[in-house]
């Protein structure tokens, strides 16, 4: 039953809002360290912190700094960390073979710093577009990027991460029938306890752009991504795609872009009640990093009220380049 309200002046809406305890006292959401996913670039050499121009206080770092990242992220209190190779275009290949070879980037990164922080959790990403001469997800054909090869070539990527210690798998490329396949083949190389978080409504958006430079595929990349990414005015469409990832073994269901698609966080929170992320994508970052730098809007506040907005429309956690400025300053 919906509850009354009396009407003024008895209720006065505003006698709650007068200190800022009352405000904090029924705040109805908040927003700690342990909702961020700290998405990292990783790169290739050995105290190497190369500046992202289009992602401002982003860098890519080596794996020795990777490690050191980690150590902030556990001290700082965020629960996760997920890495995203910046790979030498001389290994990208037509086959992607780099994906799934244990001694490439990732895999690398997530033993290091398995070892050095083991109770921080590390996510990884499962896609062709970092490793793929064409820039794209998966394998093309005839102009065409092709679901079952590619799906194939994603079981490979997806294991031998799970080999590294990953202790969640993000499949980022929106391939069909992906999470049935990662899932039958985790469980088969006993990999019982590696948790699958799918990108289950990822966006053909604008918004990816300063990432795409950050991993090196800007350049690589041959037409678009629409044939196999969604359509920005489907909402149904995300619905249907979060049930299906969920029947096929997803243990949680990710948002990308986060802001521009808030609607589908709440409406996939209120239908599934799954654990539901969101990433706020590069060009969230940037926009909003780009702004503040200008001088145009308060930093601070615009990246906590940004994150906030997650958590209002159903999300469990988000993954923001902003987790280490938010965790220090929620942490005073």
């Amino acid at each position: 039953m919906k509850p009354t309200t009396a009407p003024f002046p008895a209720t006065r809406l505003r006698r709650l809002r007068r200190t800022a305890g009352l405000r904090d006292l029924v705040q109805e959401n908040t927003v700690t360290p342990a909702d961020f996913i700290w998405p990292v670039f990783v790169r290739d050499g050995e105290g190497v912190k190369e500046p992202i121009p289009s992602m401002p206080g982003v860098f890519r770092l080596s794996v020795d700094l990777v490690v050191e990242a980690a150590r902030e992220a556990h001290v700082l209190g965020i629960p996760v960390i997920c890495l995203f190779p910046y790979t030498d275009p001389a290994l990208k290949t037509e086959d992607c073979a780099e994906a799934w070879n244990p001694e490439n980037l990732s895999n690398r990164a997530t033993r290091a710093i398995k070892e050095a922080v083991p109770d921080i959790a590390v996510m990884t990403d499962v896609a062709l577009d970092p490793y793929n001469i064409n820039g794209h997800d998966g394998f093309v054909e005839d102009g065409y990027v092709v679901n079952d090869r590619t799906v194939e070539a994603l079981v490979k990527q997806a294991l031998s991460q799970a080999a590294a210690g990953a202790d969640i798998i993000g499949p980022s490329d929106m391939m069909d029938g992906r999470i049935g396949a990662l899932r039958n083949a985790l469980e088969t190389e006993q990999y019982h306890n590696v948790a699958l978080l799918s990108y289950s409504a990822k966006y053909a958006s604008g918004f990816y752009g300063p990432f795409r430079d950050a991993v090196g595929a800007s350049g690589a990349l041959k037409g678009d991504k629409k044939t196999y990414q969604m359509n920005a005015g489907n909402s149904d469409e995300a619905m249907r795609l979060i049930e299906r990832d969920l029947q096929e073994g997803a243990d949680m269901i990710m948002v990308k872009p986060g802001m521009p698609y808030l609607d589908i966080c709440r409406r996939a929170k209120d239908m599934f009640g799954v654990p539901t992320f969101a990433y706020q994508v590069s060009g969230e970052y940037a926009m909003l990093m780009g702004a503040a730098e200008r001088g145009w809007m308060d930093g601070e506040k615009i990246m906590m009220e940004s994150l906030l907005s997650f958590k209002r429309a159903g999300c469990d956690g988000v993954l923001t380049y902003f987790a280490p400025a938010a965790a220090r300053l929620l942490n005073g």
